[in-house]
């Protein structure tokens, strides 16, 4: 009788390979309910033990993969899990192949750049620092600009470039002294071309 979850076992070492050493990926063998294979064991579980709970449920004749879905290591490890049905020429569900990711490190990397991103009681800048300093007027309008459009400086297409030199006219900083400068650097064009633009836009 032909063997179709063997296929399937160079898939999941090369996925735990890849995802090494942060995911496990184990394969499901349906028919008995045991384990099959696994790659890059994170939980305590063995080649040969039962399956459990985990296939207590065979998939639908629909369902292909299952998940994301959340999961806790047995040494309380938050995992973030997904299941691919294995299936035989036929279209039979014969074995189940789950990839569970380790995402302690990035739950933990998420809190630490939450206290980094936190302003002291979500203050507002200190209007006497910023008050005279268009050089952070024009950085704050920039980042503003690029972030609702999702792009940066080097992509911006000539009709974005031109709407950003409006919007930069309209809050009057080509009226500040050097400003045009500090502008024309920060677009990474010359002055010339800065001033042609403005031209242009007005």
């Amino acid at each position: 009788m032909p063997d179709s979850l063997a296929p399937f076992i160079p898939v999941a070492d090369a996925v735990a390979t890849l995802l090494k050493p942060h995911a496990e990926v184990v394969i499901h063998d349906l028919g008995n309910g045991t384990i099959r294979h696994i790659a890059n064991r994170l939980s305590r579980r063995a080649v040969g033990d039962d399956s459990l709970n985990e296939v207590d449920e065979l998939p639908t004749a629909e369902e292909t993969v299952i998940g994301p879905y959340p999961k806790t290591n047995a040494d309380g490890r938050p995992m973030k899990s997904v299941t691919a049905v294995l299936r035989d020429g036929r279209g039979k569900p014969t074995g189940l192949m789950c990839i569970n990711l380790d995402v302690s490190m990035f739950a933990s990397m998420q809190g630490v750049l939450k206290d980094f991103l936190r302003f002291a009681d979500d203050a507002p800048r200190p209007a006497a620092l910023f008050r005279e300093d268009w050089r952070e007027e024009v950085n704050d309008l920039v980042g503003q600009f690029l972030g609702e459009r999702g792009t940066s400086l080097a992509a911006l297409a000539i009709d974005e470039r031109e709407a950003l030199v409006r919007l930069l006219a309209a809050h009057g900083l080509f009226d500040r002294r050097h400003a045009a400068n500090y502008m024309a650097q920060v677009l990474g064009v010359s002055r010339a071309t800065l001033y042609k633009t403005l031209k242009a836009v007005r």
